[in-house]
Formats: structure tokens, sequence, C-alpha cells
């Protein structure tokens, strides 16, 4: 049977925070409703904590936007997933943690209502942001298709990231990102490299003019484009992910040649990593193959 996961990327300017969500809900019906066969909407980072002014004015704005993940916002979340009955990634949301501290978290909620997954953003891009970061990886399945995982903006450019989702078995890592600056460039090369290097597909979404650099991409697990947005304008990317093609380029090899994740016999030897204080353990090192 296929492992065919059909998304939608939807490059797009921040719903303001002070906005009511009922035309993001009504935004992203009608969305499905154009697109009948989604079965995943992602969308970009902190899309729902649109700020403006000056930096103490979208300071307050995000303090007063921070919810727990059972908030209101959250169960207006879930209750929009389970009407559409598709799996709603709404990019990243500013958290009220149980500690009192801001997280910038992204979020799954699958087509039953419920909240499948929250991951909060382990590498800030400090010393801009306030939020305090995360401490795990996070990885979900979607039943039938396989296993994704998280990674927001800056995550991206810290190589441990996507390698560790990739041991957890993650097959599509989803990267929301809200970035303005010059460096999309570099993060595209990134998306790439992340996709070659870890055998996965990575689905970077960005936010759209005037908050956003746009240019959105789907990479499949050889580090090819499939699509992608060319410029900073509002558009949706549609496309049809084959969660097999991670099995084929892992099993035969990236253009039929590297086999990364099967580098190592067990007559090999633990090598040191002295900056994790730790070691590469040949016994360990293939991804999960857990459902």
């Amino acid at each position: 049977m296929s492992r065919a996961l059909p998304v939608a990327l939807v490059q797009s300017a921040p719903h303001p925070a002070t906005a009511p969500l009922t035309g993001f809900a009504e935004s992203v019906a009608d969305l499905v409703a154009t697109f009948p066969q989604t079965r995943l909407v992602a969308l970009p980072e902190l899309h729902l904590c649109g700020t403006e002014g000056s930096p103490a004015e979208k300071a307050a704005q995000l303090e007063a936007s921070a919810e727990p993940l059972d908030g209101p916002r959250g169960k207006m979340l879930a209750e929009l997933a389970g009407d559409l009955g598709v799996w709603l990634l709404p990019g990243s949301v500013c958290e009220r943690g149980e500690d009192g501290a801001l997280y910038n978290t992204a979020l799954a909620y699958g087509p039953d209502g419920t909240l499948a997954a929250s991951y909060r953003k382990v590498f800030p891009w400090r010393p801009f942001e306030p939020y305090r970061p995360g401490d795990r990886f996070v990885v979900f399945d979607v039943p039938d298709v396989g296993r994704l995982g998280f990674s927001i903006c800056y995550d991206a450019w810290f190589p441990e990231v996507t390698r560790h989702l990739a041991w957890m078995g993650a097959e599509v890592v989803v990267n929301p990102v809200k970035t303005t600056t010059a460096d999309r460039a570099q993060e595209l090369v990134l998306a790439r490299a992340n996709a070659i290097v870890n055998q996965v597909y990575v689905l970077s979404v960005n936010a759209a003019a005037p908050d956003g650099a746009g240019r959105s991409l789907v990479v499949d697990p050889e580090g090819l484009v499939r699509t992608s947005a060319p410029s900073e304008a509002e558009t949706v990317l549609t496309d049809v992910l084959d969660l097999d093609a991670v099995t084929r380029v892992r099993t035969y090899g990236t253009a039929g040649l590297n086999r990364m994740w099967s580098q190592f016999t067990e007559d090999d030897a633990p090598l040191d990593l002295p900056l994790y204080q730790g070691r590469l353990d040949p016994g360990r090192w293939r991804p999960a193959t857990d459902g």
C-alpha cells in the first residue's frame, strides 16, 4: 500500500495576535475545500502570533497572546482539525509554559481533533527571541503513512536537530519559518542539505511579505526540490509526498550510491565525540523502525 501524504504549505503573512481566530479557521476551511485531497496543512512559524509596532509593543503583544496549550486557542485548533478531518500544523505559537516562561512551540493536531505533538524550539534565535529553549526532540506518527518530526526556523542551522529526528524515525521534517532577512538564501541550502544527509523530506514553510521572505519549498530525500515558491508573495504549495521514497533511498542509496545509515558494521569501534562528551556507537546508528 502506497504511503502517500498530500500536503499543502501555506506561505502567508501572520494572523494578528489580537485578531479573532475565526478568520484563520475560515481560511483553513476554504483551503481544504479548494484542495479536497489534502491530508496535512502546514503554516509558518508564529503564524497565529503576528505582532506590530515598536519592539516594546511587539513584546507586549506576545505576552498577551501567550497561552498554555490547553487554553482557548488550543481547543479551537483541535476542534478545527477534527471538523475538517485533516492534520493541522498551524505553525508555532507563543506558549505560556507551566513554569510561566514563553516558548516558541510547534503543534500538530490530528484529524480526530486531538493534539498529537508539541515541540518547543530548542535553538531560539538569540539575542532576538525572548523564548526559553525546549529540551527535547519530537516526532509523531501519521497512521498508515509514516513518522514526521518538527524543527523550527533556526533549528535548521544545527545539524544535530534533523539528525536526531531522522534517528528517531522521522521520514519528513516540517520546518516552519518566519525569516525576513537575507539569510533565507542560506536556509534554502540548509533545507536541501538536511534532506540529503538524513535522507528525509524537508518541508520549509516561511511567512510571506511583509513579515517574511517567502520562498517556501518541499525537498525530497535526495535533496531535489519538488516544488517551491519563487517569491515572497502569499501562495499555497501543494504536493504529494511518497514516503516509500525514503525507504527506497535508504535501501539503495542517494543517487543509487550513498547509504549513510548503513555505514557501520558490528566490528567497528565506537567513535568518541568530545564536543558532546559522548560517542557515536555503531550499535545505535540506524533510524528507528518502530511504528
